[in-house]
C-alpha cells in the first residue's frame, strides 16, 4: 500500500511542478487576483479527470483477462512516463508573462484541461493500470494512489503560484531546476517498474 503511496506522490509532483498551460493559468489567476482564484483553476483537473477514469478503468476492466494488451498498455506507459521523466530532467525555467493578464476563469481552466491530450494518455496507459494494480490490495490501495496524486498535483500547483507571486524569478531559479530533475529521475524509475510489469504480464501470456 506504501508503494502506492509513493507512485501518487510522485506522480503528482511532477504533474504539479510541470510547465503547461494549467500551470500558467493557475500562475496568472492567483496574481491577477487572489489565491483563491488560483486554487479554483488547479481544481480543474479533478472535474475534468473523473469522466475520463470512469472510461478508462470500464475499459481496462473488460480487457483484465486479456494479459498481452495489459502488458502492451503497460509497457506504453512506460514510454510515457519515460519521455514525461526526460522533459523534467530537461527543464531550464519556465518564462511566463504576467504584463498581459486577460482575465481568467474556472471554466477556462476546465476548457485547457479538457482539450489537453495529457490527462487521456496518462490514465489509460498509467494512472487506470495502476488503480486496478493497486485495487488488488484492497479498494484503500487504489483510493490512497488517486487521492495523493489529485492532492499532491493541485497543492503543488498553488505553492507554485505563491511563491511566484514572491518573487517571480524562482521558476528559472537552481532550486525549481533541481527539483524537476529530481522528480525525472523518481519518474524513470517508475518507468522501469511499469516496464518490468508489462513484460511480466507478456511472459505469463
Amino acid at each position: 500500500m506504501l508503494s502506492f503511496l509513493v507512485y501518487g506522490v510522485v506522480l503528482g509532483l511532477s504533474s504539479g511542478f510541470a510547465p503547461g498551460p494549467l500551470l500558467t493559468l493557475v500562475i496568472t489567476e492567483t496574481l491577477q487576483y487572489n489565491m483563491k482564484a488560483g486554487i479554483k483553476v488547479a481544481l480543474a483537473p479533478v472535474m475534468t479527470d473523473l469522466p475520463i477514469i470512469i472510461f478508462t478503468l470500464f475499459i481496462l476492466s473488460r480487457l483484465s483477462h486479456f494479459n498481452i494488451v495489459l502488458g502492451i498498455i503497460s509497457i506504453f506507459g512506460g514510454f510515457i512516463v519515460l519521455y514525461l521523466g526526460y522533459q523534467s530532467v530537461r527543464v531550464k525555467g519556465v518564462q511566463i508573462d504576467l504584463d498581459d493578464i486577460q482575465p481568467q476563469s474556472l471554466k477556462k481552466g476546465i476548457i485547457v484541461n479538457a482539450l489537453n491530450p495529457h490527462p487521456y494518455l496518462f490514465w489509460f496507459s498509467v494512472g487506470a493500470p495502476t488503480m486496478m494494480k493497486a485495487s488488488k490490495h484492497g479498494l484503500m490501495a487504489a483510493v490512497i494512489f488517486v487521492l495523493s496524486f489529485y492532492f499532491l498535483m493541485v497543492a503543488s500547483k498553488i505553492t507554485l503560484a505563491v511563491v511566484v507571486g514572491r518573487s517571480r524569478a524562482f521558476l528559472k531559479g537552481k532550486v525549481y531546476i533541481y527539483i524537476m530533475r529530481f522528480l525525472g529521475s523518481m519518474l524513470w524509475l517508475f518507468a522501469c517498474l511499469l516496464f518490468h510489469d508489462g513484460l511480466k504480464l507478456l511472459i505469463e501470456y
